[in-house]
């Protein structure tokens, strides 16, 4: 396994010509694994710059292949909730355990404080030790969990919900 240098991965807010390439990675990355979802499939194009789109995420690359993105948005549309994001992180299969997580953390980190936000949350399955492992090594906390709150491939799975400050 060849280890990138996170030199040789660049970020930049997601555009519309991203779309084919994200779909494709929410296509492959998303399964019961990491998500109490089923798999992750758009409907079309337009579903999926309803959804996501542009702007909403930072995508991460090599070259010209994009190989994964971390999503942001506020919680509520609520004038006071607005200085928190939620976030979703989807890496390309082949891109994992690569350092693309961490480049995509911490431009995120970076284009929020820019903004003003103070606060980064997220949630993630109980079943996903690798996820958790790697939003903690990120200065997340657990904050909250939810027990037993999906009832996944016949198990009872709790969802956590993880915090940062900015």
């Amino acid at each position: 396994m060849k280890f990138m240098n996170q030199r040789e991965i660049w970020t930049r807010l997601s555009e519309m010509r991203d779309a084919a390439a994200l779909i494709e990675i929410d296509k492959i990355t998303w399964d019961y694994n990491n998500t109490p979802a089923e798999k992750m499939e758009w409907e079309s194009r337009e579903q999926y710059l309803q959804s996501c789109p542009p702007g909403s995420q930072i995508v991460a690359g090599i070259g010209e292949e994009i190989c994964g993105y971390i999503g942001f948005r506020p919680p509520t549309r609520l004038p006071s909730n607005q200085h928190v994001l939620e976030l979703n992180i989807a890496i390309h299969p082949k891109y994992q355990r690569q350092g693309v997580g961490r480049v995509l953390m911490d431009a995120l980190l970076k284009f929020a404080a820019e903004r003003g936000v103070r606060k980064l949350s997220l949630r993630v399955l109980g079943s996903n030790p690798g996820a958790i492992a790697f939003y903690k090594s990120c200065g997340f906390v657990e904050q909250g969990r939810l027990v037993e709150e999906f009832l996944i491939n016949g198990t009872y799975v709790d969802d956590i919900l993880m915090w940062r400050k900015v």
